[in-house]
């Protein structure tokens, strides 16, 4: 990416335009330059852009924007826009992917085995040692823990992690050079140096009330399930949950003590369909996969003529030659979180293989 590239993707970035409209913009005028080339009536014509919106983009280019880049170097910031092969292939594929991620660490491709562990900031004993042991057991099978970098369960889950040895992705929801809360800035730091901390927001954001919500979606995006441990009904882990059924994405719940009201939202959950779990070898076997632990990657552990009849439909429209995730939707005629939940849930069983272009092939 060469340096005006560079300028304009974070330049577009540091408006923080809604998600959505920002990648349409991109993709009608072909590239970030060219939105910021594009005149007020080229800008007027594009439909659900508002007044503010256009007046953002039609203000002078911030005259610190080279130093701002210069400071992402020095403090060891990389930015993956959503154009970059490197972005997270499960994250592209909800309705509003961030245009840009701001990363400490390393995202690795093998991370999009993942399964976010989310609950109360004011988790109980009982409720941080069973995520603690839930994500430890997880990651020592070989999956990606993604969780929020909160206090509670969230952090009991990237301690988990990272005391097994395993990949765990904190999502911040301020800027990524802001260690909130505070006293996880050392946690941030050991996130940082052997797996990945993450945020949609540029450096030096502070961590306003509304922007964890929108934080949650990404949260439920890089992850094929969501486990959700003591969670109030008024909690943020419900959030998370909400989005990851609009993604498509598997939810479970542990649960608590009856008489305990932060387990009173992972218990409506349950009510509501959530998948009950007491360890994590049921999360494997909910998700139809196991994990070889000499290789530390997941297998196969169902035979074909045991699928479910949307995983058998996908399978049967696959071959050798690489076909395009977007031709997959159209051909199966189902919704494309249906399609994108179920291929990455084949894909993690060994019977189908994602090749570069977000294609999918045939593996058995």
């Amino acid at each position: 990416m060469d340096q005006l590239e560079l300028r304009s993707w974070f330049r577009l970035s540091k408006l923080e335009i809604a998600p959505r409209k920002a990648a349409d913009l991109v993709e009608i005028f072909g590239s970030p330059q060219a939105v910021f080339s594009a005149g007020e009536a080229e800008l007027r014509s594009v439909e659900g852009l508002t007044g503010r919106t256009i007046e953002k983009l039609l203000s002078p280019e911030p005259p610190n924007l080279d130093q701002e880049l210069a400071e992402l170097h020095e403090k060891d910031i990389q930015f993956i826009t959503i154009q970059s092969e490197d972005y997270p292939a499960n994250l592209k594929q909800i309705y509003d992917p961030p245009v840009v991620l701001y990363v400490r660490g390393e995202i690795r491709e093998s991370d999009r085995f993942a399964v976010a562990i989310v609950g109360s900031r004011r988790a109980s004993i009982y409720g941080k040692s069973m995520a603690e042991k839930i994500a430890r057991d997880l990651a020592s099978r070989g999956l990606c823990i993604v969780s929020g970098g909160a206090r509670g369960i969230d952090a009991a889950a990237h301690k988990g992690t990272l005391a097994a040895g395993g990949r765990t992705v904190a999502v911040l929801g301020c800027g990524i050079d802001v260690p909130y809360p505070a006293e996880h800035k050392e946690l941030f730091q050991q996130i940082s140096e052997t797996c990945a901390v993450v945020s949609e927001f540029p450096p030096g954001t502070k961590p306003e009330g509304w922007r964890f919500p929108a934080r949650n979606r990404i949260i439920s995006g890089l992850s094929i399930g969501v486990l959700v441990i003591q969670a109030p009904v008024d909690s943020g882990a419900l959030i998370t949950s909400e989005y990851a059924a609009e993604q498509g994405r598997s939810i479970f719940a542990l649960p608590g003590n009856v008489d305990d009201i932060r387990n009173e939202g992972s218990h409506a959950l349950i009510r509501d369909g959530a998948i009950l779990i007491e360890n994590a070898d049921q999360i494997l076997q909910e998700l139809g996969v196991f994990s070889d632990v000499e290789e530390n990657r997941p297998q196969l552990s169902l035979p074909l003529d045991s699928l479910t009849d949307v995983e058998r439909k996908l399978v049967e429209l696959l071959s050798l030659q690489p076909k395009h995730v977007d031709q997959v939707i159209q051909e199966s005629g189902l919704p494309a979180p249906t399609v994108t939940g179920t291929l990455t849930m084949l894909e993690m069983k060994g019977i189908i293989k994602r090749v570069p272009g977000n294609a999918y092939v045939r593996a058995l």
